[in-house]
């Protein structure tokens, strides 16, 4: 009974169902048009599903028997001693992989503070990779630049970042030609709300903030791909802290 009305009582429930009064009561187009899109965005059955194709037609949660290629893991900042939680993600993801991989294969990275992507890699590690990271740039624009130049294309790749981030690399990865795969590191965010008896008739934030970081990634993926052609700004990067090494056990 308790998981059935607690979440009639959270403000933004309070305000769904003030909204359906208002709109019952008033009757007024904008009111209803609101209801509509405040109830779509947020309701956990629909955010559920796009959840669901999100992960059957944008990125991947395992890589598939027999892989072998090599891997790209994308940056997530940081500093000379600190590594974000972002990035931690990413390597744990990708740490598990290996560890089903017997071959050595390489691992290239991404970021400007490269040491303690290593570190922190090496010790999750039990076989030797080859370990590549440079700096790529700002943006994950620039990034993709500099890997065009940097990555034999013969060889198919599995991309390594954060699931709301794997749309643009997708599409990054088709538009440069690569044979690769995105494997995308969890978030709370693309995680699946928990959809009971009033899953239909609440709201649920997290699903607020799925189609926020969804807009906001379509939204930059396209204005890139529309004003590439006559911009450059994402040629721009100098490489800095490149570095190589073997991880052992």
């Amino acid at each position: 009974m308790k998981d059935l009305i607690e979440p009639f009582l959270y403000p933004h429930n309070l305000f769904l169902w003030g909204l359906v009064f208002a709109a019952v009561r008033y009757r007024k187009k904008g009111l209803w048009l609101l209801l509509l899109w405040f109830y779509a965005f947020g309701n956990g059955y629909l955010g559920n599903q796009v959840r669901e194709w999100y992960y059957h037609n944008i990125s991947a949660t395992e890589v598939a028997p027999g892989f072998q290629g090599n891997y790209v893991v994308l940056g997530c900042g940081g500093s000379e001693t600190n590594l974000p939680d972002c990035a931690k993600s990413r390597l744990d993801q990708l740490a598990q992989v290996l560890e089903k991989s017997p071959a050595t294969t390489t691992v290239h990275i991404t970021t400007l503070y490269c040491q303690p992507y290593l570190d922190y890699l090496q010790k999750h590690l039990k076989q030797p990779v080859e370990l590549d990271c440079f700096h790529g740039g700002a943006t994950t624009y620039h990034e993709f630049y500099q890997l065009n130049n940097r990555l034999d294309k013969s060889i198919p790749y599995i991309f390594v970042s954060s699931d709301y981030h794997a749309f643009r690399v997708k599409r990054l990865a088709e538009q440069y030609q690569l044979n690769a795969t995105v494997l995308s590191a969890p978030s709370s965010t693309f995680k699946p709300v928990n959809c009971g008896a009033a899953c239909y008739l609440t709201v649920n934030l997290s699903n607020f903030d799925l189609f926020a970081k969804l807009t906001a990634e379509i939204s930059s993926y396209y204005v890139y791909a529309i004003t590439k052609g006559w911009v450059s700004w994402y040629k721009e990067t100098q490489l800095q802290n490149s570095e190589q090494k073997v991880a052992t056990p």
